[in-house]
């Protein structure tokens, strides 16, 4: 069974479609290549690698300069009393605070 129903352009001979593909052929004929396309897009290309490359060290220098001196900041902001845990007494007994918080020790 022949299809005879007529394409999209409303034309059953295809004669819109082979007219399009002379006036392209015609078109691409007269296009002659740079002789140094390749090189040219190749050093593009490299430059904007670079380019990626050198911004990307720059962009992990500044993180991990900002993640140090940021831990460096919050060591400082530590309380310059000693604290419970270190009282300093050297009496070997707990702080008055800790005693009655803790278990019981068992000595051998």
């Amino acid at each position: 069974m022949k299809d005879t129903s007529p394409d999209r352009t409303g034309h059953g001979d295809g004669r819109t479609e082979r007219e399009l593909r002379e006036a392209l052929e015609a078109l691409a004929g007269g296009v002659l290549p740079d002789p140094d396309a390749y090189r040219t897009a190749r050093g593009e290309w490299l430059r904007r690698e670079r380019r990626r490359r050198l911004v990307l060290a720059v962009l992990i220098a500044v993180v991990f300069t900002l993640a140090v001196l940021i831990g460096l900041w919050v060591l400082n902001q530590t309380p310059s009393d000693p604290g419970v845990i270190f009282s300093g007494t050297g009496t070997g007994t707990a702080a008055p605070a800790a005693e009655g918080r803790s278990l019981p020790r068992l000595h051998p």
